[in-house]
């Protein structure tokens, strides 16, 4: 495997323009192949032939597009920030933080777990480190609609830090079942959305007001 200490310092961002025919089909292919090695052997089992070969493509061909696993893995990254997935909307942030949790469980908890697999790649390969930021940055924007709604029903205060009060939603989970490896507890999602939402109305979660003397 590439030593992630000799990766591109500033890996270039995915073409926006995406190809359609053979070389849609061709990335299609390739990137199935991915999550499938990923959930078979971890990152640590990741190769550009084992893709190429479950791919059935040449591996040359996967080499002169990917250039590595970390080519690869961004790719795969930024293709979930392509797809159109949303928030929950159940009209209570409770309910919605209580069911982004239960999305995020069960996607960790997931046997393979390909977000488990790519979580740890995001710490080997700096290209896929880069591709695991922006694909969060990308998920945080789409759920701050959450808190907006939530302001709107009258149920947190109109100053309340969306982002802040979505990592503390999100953030036991992560901390249980990625770095500390407990056994899952199917009440998490619950009580880490009431913790969230209890705090946020009660104002923990505010901007601070603006220096008056900068």
């Amino acid at each position: 495997m590439p030593d992630p200490s000799h990766a591109q310092p500033h890996p270039a961002a995915p073409p926006e323009r995406r190809p359609g025919g053979r070389t849609a089909r061709i990335r299609a292919h390739v990137l199935d192949a991915v999550r499938a090695e990923l959930g078979a052997h971890g990152y640590e089992g990741l190769t550009m032939e084992g893709v190429a070969a479950r791919a059935g493509v040449h591996r040359a061909t996967v080499y002169r597009r990917w250039q590595d696993t970390g080519g690869l893995l961004a790719d795969l990254l930024d293709a979930a920030g392509q797809d159109d997935w949303q928030p929950p909307n159940t009209g209570s942030l409770h309910e919605d933080l209580t069911a982004l949790n239960d999305e995020i469980q069960q996607s960790l908890l997931a046997q393979p777990s390909i977000a488990q697999a790519l979580i740890a790649a995001s710490f080997r390969s700096a290209r896929a480190a880069h591709a695991q930021q922006q694909l969060w940055e990308d998920r945080y924007q789409r759920c701050e609609i959450l808190v907006e709604r939530a302001i709107q029903r009258g149920e947190l205060p109109h100053h309340t830090d969306a982002r802040r009060l979505l990592i503390a939603a999100t953030a036991p989970l992560y901390h249980q079942l990625v770095l500390m490896h407990t056994p899952p507890d199917p009440h998490l999602p619950t009580h880490a959305a009431t913790t969230a939402t209890l705090a946020a109305s009660a104002g923990a979660f505010n901007h601070p007001p603006p220096n008056p003397n900068p």
